[in-house]
């Protein structure tokens, strides 16, 4: 039984390169846009099915059934098997058929979120939404390989920058699509809606995430495109390479910074909504509505930032990545410290944030480790960020949980407030060690 999963899951076999180069040129055109396309919005359907908790928070807290305490716990255990899982699966997506592992994770966290629609009990919250986060952090390695495998290191930097924005085309439709149906059916459908679109987007993985050309009788992608990296390290195996990623000071230094600006980044996702309702008395919908739109800056933030890296940068990722994460400072501190009532700057703010959160997610999160890390073993250097990364979006989550919950108060009228004060000094300040620690890798080398 083991070895008949091992052999499912395992790097398809190459066959035998095709002699014909104009079929060749078709075939990996039609290779390409398929592995792209299916890895881009196959992981937006991760993302909705990892923020439907943050869409129901206060449904769920208004109808008695969870604490904000208790949902910071909840919200923690999904980061902290996260963490765990995206240095595992990192290490094992580097040696498995990438279409079958990521259909795996999203089919499987897509039923926690139909379960979850039919309890109540926190402690089968804090469970079953661990055990998504296991399967959650199948996603984005599988993603990043299969760019890796198909795409050219000339073309890595814009191709993995418009990939980037499923996270934000994933919030948009968490808070725009999931919201609407929360306010229409009530919290449950929030689950339930997540569940059932992250089931057809797994079939849809499976169909269309093709795992290697070689597997398709295509030559590799380097010689295809005759875009060899300078530095190469042929005879290493994927093993020792996944070892030199750890002894490399620059990977840890990114992967600390990557985890403060995720405490950053997740204070604002996580309880963005939750803010804006208890704080500035927006409805549910209006609250969703005016982080989504970040969701869409964020998008142009992705695709911008690849795409000016490679062509005006030489590839070079620290000055976008330092403008990025001042713009982050910039918009959180208007978001949480401008006087309530005002709309428009909440929305401005947010659309800034969410234009810089996808740069950084793109660079410090990711690709910038990716590229001082081999090829061979860029799934483990985006497992060590990935892990590191939501490590601090877990420490977030139960720190904010508690913050916030220990100081409700509540009037003489049966009014529920909340001093978010410390809070609030917690996620800028997380915003800001970022910014420094990614300024300590300006001079990183790139690998093969």
């Amino acid at each position: 039984m083991i070895k008949r999963i091992i052999r499912f899951y395992r790097t398809s076999s190459p066959k035998t390169i095709i002699s014909d180069s104009e079929l060749i040129r078709k075939r990996y055109g039609k290779y390409r846009w398929s592995v792209f396309l299916s890895a881009t919005l196959g992981y937006s359907l991760y993302y909705v099915c990892r923020l439907s908790l943050n869409v129901v928070k206060k449904p769920i807290v208004d109808a008695g059934v969870l604490t904000e305490s208790e949902l910071g716990m909840i919200g923690s255990a999904l980061f902290f098997s996260y963490a765990a899982g995206k240095l595992v699966n990192g290490f094992l997506a580097d040696r498995s058929n990438i279409g079958r592992f990521m259909a795996t994770g999203l089919f499987f966290t897509a039923l926690v979120n139909l379960t979850l629609g039919f309890t109540t009990t926190f402690t089968v919250f804090v469970v079953l939404w661990g055990i998504s986060g296991w399967f959650q952090s199948m996603g984005a390695a599988p993603s990043v390989i299969s760019l890796s495998r198909w795409f050219s290191n000339r073309e890595r930097g814009t191709y993995y920058g418009i990939w980037s924005a499923s996270h934000s085309i994933g919030k948009a439709l968490t808070y725009v699509g999931i919201a609407f149906i929360v306010s229409l059916f009530g919290w449950k459908w929030g689950f339930w809606g997540a569940g059932i679109s992250g089931l057809v987007s797994a079939f849809m993985i499976a169909l269309f995430l093709h795992d290697t050309p070689e597997s398709k009788g295509l030559p590799p992608i380097a010689d295809y495109k005759n875009d060899h990296a300078e530095v190469s390290n042929k005879g290493k195996t994927v093993g020792t390479l996944q070892k030199e990623v750890l002894k490399n000071p620059f990977i840890w230094i990114l992967a600390i910074s990557s985890a403060m600006m995720y405490i950053s980044r997740y204070a604002i996702e996580s309880w963005g909504i939750f803010y804006l309702e208890v704080q500035k008395n927006y409805t549910t919908l209006e609250a969703s509505s005016i982080i989504s739109v970040s969701a869409v800056s964020g998008i142009v933030g992705t695709v911008v930032a690849g795409i000016i890296s490679d062509r005006f940068f030489k590839s070079s990722r620290n000055v976008p990545a330092l403008v990025a994460g001042l713009l982050n400072v910039f918009s959180i501190s208007f978001f949480l410290f401008y006087p309530d009532g005002n709309a428009w700057i909440d929305t401005i703010s947010m659309i800034i944030f969410g234009f810089a959160i996808g740069i950084l997610i793109t660079f410090v999160g990711g690709l910038m480790a990716v590229d001082i890390a081999s090829k061979k073993a860029s799934g483990f250097a985006l497992g060590v960020i990935g892990i590191a990364s939501y490590m601090g979006a877990g420490l977030q989550e139960i720190i904010s949980g508690f913050l916030i919950g220990d100081n409700k108060l509540t009037t003489n009228g049966g009014v529920t407030t909340y001093d978010f004060t410390i809070a609030k000094w917690f996620w800028l300040g997380a915003a800001i060690i970022s910014v420094v620690l990614a300024l300590l890798v300006w001079n990183a080398k790139r690998k093969d």
